[in-house]
Formats: structure tokens, sequence, C-alpha cells
């Protein structure tokens, strides 16, 4: 009989997982609160309890062939950064190709998945379901957790200086959704991550003044490299992460700060970051440096006090009035159905091994499936996860025993620099390439350079110099996808494609030309001078 898997939430990583679960022959129920699919990526004009939300303008920040799923490219004609309207259709898509929907329970909440008396036995889980005001409990076989990072705020904001005495309007990014509210208002958005900045560039445009307060300050890119091609195709290669991580770590630092300060100096524009031998997240934002320097948006320190109707900030004292205040601060995580002795979330930390399985538990039948921060997409993350972790949950591939998860999930938390390569400033931030590679090598589909160079080396030579796309994971081993080859090998292809929408007939470079007038002038003179003599 089939194993009977709950998955709760069905975003990016809940579709990943249903899909893998079917693969393997298992037979997923999906629990989905809401009564669409697409987690994060679904607008709504308000905000839901329990699941993440985002506002109208949002645009990813990985281009298509970076965030697709690994055997389903985005459509030729959508955009190299993906709107979120489209972003929801590219998931509707995939949930209808691969017939997903017959599985997906909406409108259903999960108030608690809880261990059955003979867990030890047979590893099965009690899930709580509400819908529609009924109460249900099933035992599944395993459960797998898909309910994302983005959920929770952070930060309580009574807890903030003087906020109580405050007469504006002030909130979480999370209930953010139109510039409209900050029309001739007087802005401060708190926290410069990728939210801030957005909010903080969109205000601009209809506010009387704009401030964006940061701590720590922060490395700002653009979705383009300076060849006018996608950042992250440029820079998530394997030749790139091999050459990074094999320099000390102070020169990957500086070198990355070279590279990020020939868009703009970040110092003269007051973002230059304190801790500059950690990476942060990056924040990807075209026009923050723009409406910096028009004097639409200013960055100041962090805030010390807020009063009636301005606010003080730090280092130097500064007084400005301020009608409303958006704390952009950031999320933590929580799993409200599960019990701490489950999965115990304790300062932004969990111990989870390879940042999927609960490391204590006496059957490995439980997986959380996206709680990761690596420099790459989270589509492709999480559904190698779920790859991955749909076999250990299946039985085919087996984890080491609970001791050895503890002490490499306990040697993560130290977060101890390795003296090479990145430094990451929190423990759930992970190096992409090395980290998927390690979970498709549990699986046996990790592609083989080696072999490749000698049967395939075209194919070859494009996945070690070429942009880490997720349709390398399919080359081999299960899952396998027979388009793989094809969707490489004409990446940059459909990546062109798509910003050139108008026929242009280029003038032959003339280098050619005068390569050939300076060859026939040397053998002329050649000549010449073996006539003389």
């Amino acid at each position: 009989m089939a194993k009977r898997v709950a998955i709760v939430g069905a975003g990016v990583s809940g579709l990943a997982s249903i899909k893998c679960c079917l693969e393997e022959g298992l037979e997923p129920t999906c629990f989905e609160r809401s009564d669409d699919l697409g987690g994060l990526w679904r607008f709504t004009e308000h905000v839901e309890e329990g699941r993440a939300s985002l506002y109208k303008s949002v645009v990813s920040n990985s281009c298509k062939e970076m965030s697709c799923y690994s055997d389903f490219p985005f459509p030729e004609d959508y955009p190299n950064y993906v709107p979120n309207a489209q972003f929801l259709e590219y998931l509707k898509m995939y949930a209808n190709h691969f017939n997903l929907l017959k599985c997906i329970q909406f409108k259903t909440k999960v108030c608690s998945v809880t261990k059955c008396p003979n867990f030890t036995v047979t590893g099965q889980w009690d899930v709580v379901t509400l819908h529609e005001g009924k109460q249900e409990s099933t035992v599944f076989d395993a459960v797998m957790v898909c309910t994302g990072l983005l959920t929770y705020p952070n930060l309580p904001l009574d807890s903030f200086p003087g906020i109580n005495t405050f007469k504006g309007q002030y909130f979480h990014s999370r209930q953010y959704k139109h510039p409209d509210i900050f029309k001739d208002k007087r802005v401060l958005v708190i926290g410069a991550g990728n939210s801030g900045a957005d909010i903080a560039v969109e205000a601009s445009h209809v506010a009387k003044k704009v401030f964006l307060s940061t701590t720590g300050g922060a490395w700002v890119i653009s979705r383009l490299c300076n060849s006018g091609l996608p950042w992250d195709m440029v820079f998530t290669t394997r030749f790139q992460s091999m050459f990074r991580n094999s320099l000390p770590t102070p020169i990957v630092t500086w070198w990355m700060a070279r590279k990020i300060n020939s868009w703009f100096n970040h110092a003269n524009y007051g973002l230059v970051p304190k801790d500059r031998t950690q990476l942060k997240e990056y924040v990807i934002n075209d026009e923050l440096p723009g409406r910096i320097i028009t004097g639409r948006v200013f960055i100041k320190p962090s805030v010390k006090e807020v009063k009636e109707d301005s606010v003080i900030f730090n280092d130097p004292p500064e007084e400005q009035p301020i009608d409303i205040i958006v704390f952009a601060t950031g999320y933590t995580f929580a799993f409200p159905f599960l019990d701490e002795t489950v999965v115990k979330v304790e300062n932004d930390q969990a111990s989870l091994y390879k940042y999927i399985f609960p490391a204590h538990l006496e059957k490995p039948t439980l997986a959380v499936i996206g709680l990761i921060n690596s420099l790459g997409s989270m589509i492709p993350t999480g559904e190698t996860q779920a790859r991955w972790a749909v076999r250990v949950l299946k039985g085919v591939n087996n984890l080491p025993p609970c001791s050895v998860m503890r002490e490499e999930v306990n040697r993560r938390k130290e977060n101890k620099p390795s003296g090479f390569g990145f430094r990451y400033c929190k423990v759930l931030q992970s190096d992409y390439i090395p980290y998927i590679d390690e979970l498709l090598t549990y699986i046996n589909a990790k592609p083989n350079l080696f072999s490749l160079l000698l049967t395939d080396p075209r194919l070859a030579l494009t996945i070690f110099f070429g942009p880490c796309t997720p349709y390398q994971f399919r080359l081999t081993g299960p899952g396998k996808w027979k388009g793989a080859r094809k969707a490489i090998l004409t990446q940059w292809d459909r990546t062109i494609k798509v910003t050139k929408t108008r026929t242009v007939h280029e003038s032959p470079f003339p280098f050619a030309s005068l390569l050939t007038a300076f060859l026939v002038l040397l053998v002329a003179i050649f000549l010449t001078c073996l006539k003389m003599s």
C-alpha cells in the first residue's frame, strides 16, 4: 500500500512536494488554508492570517531561467524577471501540467500535527484539520511542512520606543499593498532589506519626503550586470562557486565589495554595511541609487525614538517630522501546529538536519521544505529538498544516526567560519550550488562533469562555465528529464529573445577589415625590403 503523506501549504515548495510524492508512488494530500495555490506569490488586497503577504508591484529577484522548476521552464515570452501575477500563472500551469490539483484540499487549516501513540514503531502522525467549521483527524505515514519563511513579523511593533505616542500611521511591511497611501506624506521606512528598499522607492514617486533607515547598511545590486544580462545567470556558475570557495574569505569579501561598488560607491550613498566580513542577503533594486541621487530618498541611521509626529535618528541625533512609519524589519518563522518537542524554533533557528529533518526524531517521517535562505532561487532549492526528502520518507534513502545528525546541526548553529569563501551572518544562509549538489548526490542525480567531458564536451563546458540553471538537476538519476540537455544549451537564447523585441541590423565590426589592411601592409613592406636587398 502506498504511504500517505500530508503536505502543509500549496506554495512553491508544496507543489514540488506533491509532484515528488506522485513520482515516487506515494499518496499525497496537500492542505491549503486559502482558496487558491501560490503561497507568497498570490497577491490579495487583504492580509490573510497565517500566510505570506506581498505588495502589488513585486517582481522576482531571480531571473526565470534560474528560478523555474527543473523540468518545467517558464514560457519563452515571459520577461526575464517575472512580476508576481505572471509568476502565479506559471505555478498554475505547473499544477495543471502535472495534475497536482487533485491532491490539494483548499480552505483547510492544519490545526495540529502530533505523533501517534505508536510513533516509535510506525512513525505515523495524527493530523487535525479544520474545513468549513468541521474538524477532522486523519492518520498519515509522513508529513511535509511547506509553510515558508515570510509569515510572522520578527518585531512586535508596540515594543519600539515611543511608538505608542505616535499620532501618525504605522504598520509592518507585510500589510503594505499600494503606494497611494503615501501621497504627499512624509514617510519613514525602517529596514533596508528588499521589501524596505522597494517600498521606499515606490513611496518616493508620490510622497513629499522619504527616509530609509538602516542599522547595519546593505549591499545593493541591480538585476542586470554590467553587460546587461541577468545578474544571477552571470554570478551563479559552478566555475565561480569553485573559485570563490577556494579563496580566503578576506579576499572574497574584498573582491565582492569591489564588484558591487562598480555600480555605485555605497559609502558615498550611506549604504555600505558596517560589518563587511559577513555576507548579508543582497538588496536587489534597480532604482534605489537613482532615487537617492535625485533627492527623493534619504538614507538615515537607526531610529532612537519615536515622538508624536516625528522621529529622532541616532548618530548624529536628528529629528525629522514623519506622517507614516513602515516597519520593514523582517520575519521570523514558526510552526504553530507543531509541538516544540517535534520542531523547536529558537533564535531564528531550528534543529534540522540539512535544513530538512528534525535531528532527534526516532523515525524520519517529518520533513520541513523551504526553510533555508540560499544564494539562489527558492523554487529549485525547495524542489531539490523535496526530491531527497520524499525518497527518505519512502525508505529508499536512509539518514545517519540521530547522534550524527545532532552533531552536525550543533556545528552549523555555531556558524564558525571556514576561512574560505563567503562567511554568512545567519545560520539559515547557505551557499546555493554546494548545498544543491550535496542533496543531488544523495539521490544520484548530480551531473558527472568528468564523464560528460568525454561524452558530451559542449554540455560539460556549458554546465561548468555557464549559469547553474535548474535543468542541470534533471540530467541524470531519478526524475531524469529528457528535455534537460536542450534546455541548458538554449538558455541564453531564451534570455536574449525576450528583450530583443526589435530587429537590429548591426554594422560589421571594422576590426577584421583593419587587421586585413594591416597584414597586407606588412606583406608589402616585407616584399619591398626583399627587393631592395
